[in-house]
């Protein structure tokens, strides 16, 4: 990669353009949000095994995909739709289906950059706390006449979750205005009592309502690009599936589907280790003077900058050029005082450990 940049600096500016590849450039990534635990060897092993047939053939169309979907949440196949990745289900709710989304920010920015020009509404969290205040959400959702509201629980970048009996009440006082409400959960599985929490086995009682699911982030197979979305609103599973290719999923991702059941197992114990590892982060970041830090409900951390200290952006680039460690300013977020604060992906102990060192060094101007 000589060719591309000649400094850590010229690097910084390379990689801060980038939406992948990050592991070609020999850095450590605590920007992007996945489970570093999952899958085990032996998925590796068994694509690997297959791989002529997986490249070879065609993969299965969007029926079979759905029936495996299925099994691995226990969800009839009508209901689910698959998609390369949920950002291709999110630009089909938001790019085609929506005539006008609200959504509360700071929040994951494709479900606003996938829609039309002045077909969004961007609701504010409440402020300083990020809370999201569901009587004012309706009033807004009712004055601008959305027909589609969307909440990420636990959100991005706050790592903050929306208690269930907010999200029911959301939902039947939406249903009122024809509104579909759709739950982002993709980070669900590094929150406590997960289980309990999620909407997806209740999903029935709620024709309004459709649960969106990236599987990248607690599967860890951001390259596989696999997401779902749930409805037992079958007329409005039917548009969504509408706007989906034939062949939208290759066969590897097909392939990880088939085996994914027999590793469930490996997979909690995996979601377990990730939540270990970041309350253990938690602790050692609150304990840095000055910066607040929100109690994470996901695998990644959002914090405020002590007011003394240097700004998102110089932090960020500081600590890639010194320290080749890389995470996210949010400057590109709509929020009060952007430049303050810093969303930080949790990695091992170790990895973590040196984070909090670096941060450290280099939070305040060098006297």
């Amino acid at each position: 990669m000589e060719n591309i940049y000649k400094t850590q600096a010229e690097k910084f500016e390379y990689i801060s353009q980038q939406h992948g590849g990050y592991y070609r450039h020999n850095f450590t990534d605590h920007a992007y949000l996945y489970n570093l635990y999952f899958p085990p060897k032996a998925v590796f092993t068994h694509l690997k095994d297959n791989i002529q047939n997986l490249v070879l053939n065609y993969p299965v169309a969007q029926n079979v995909l759905a029936e495996l979907i299925g099994k691995i949440i226990q969800q009839p196949t009508e209901r689910i739709v698959v998609g390369n990745g949920a950002a291709e289900i999110i630009k089909i709710l938001s790019g085609s289906l929506a005539k006008k989304i609200i959504i509360p920010v700071p929040s994951f920015n494709e479900y606003a950059n996938a829609a039309p020009k002045g077909h969004v509404v961007e609701f504010p969290l409440e402020f300083p706390s990020f809370q999201l205040d569901i009587d004012k959400f309706v009033d807004e959702a009712v004055k601008v006449k959305a027909d589609m509201a969307v909440v990420v629980t636990p959100n991005n970048p706050t790592s903050l979750l929306v208690p269930k009996a907010d999200l029911i009440q959301l939902a039947q006082k939406l249903e009122v205005h024809n509104c579909m409400l759709i739950i982002d959960e993709s980070f669900l599985d590094f929150a406590d009592n997960k289980e309990q929490i999620s909407l997806e086995q209740d999903i029935d009682k709620y024709a309004n309502m459709a649960i969106l699911k990236s599987m990248s982030k607690a599967y860890g197979i951001c390259g596989l690009r696999i997401g779902y979305l749930l409805t037992a609103n079958l007329e409005f599973a039917a548009s969504v599936r509408n706007g989906i290719h034939i062949w939208n999923i290759n066969g590897f991702a097909e392939e990880f589907l088939r085996i994914l059941p027999q590793y469930k197992q490996e997979f909690e114990d995996s979601c377990e280790q990730v939540k270990s590892d970041r309350d253990i982060f938690y602790k050692k970041l609150s304990d840095i003077e000055g910066m607040t830090v929100f109690k994470p409900d996901a695998n990644f951390i959002f914090c405020r900058l002590p007011d003394t200290a240097l700004s998102g952006p110089e932090i960020t680039k500081r600590l890639f050029i010194e320290y080749n460690i890389y995470i996210k300013d949010s400057v590109g977020k709509t929020q009060p005082d952007a430049t303050r604060y810093i969303r930080i992906a949790s990695r091992t102990n170790k990895e973590n450990s040196k984070l909090i060192e670096a941060l450290k060094d280099i939070m305040y101007e060098k006297k």
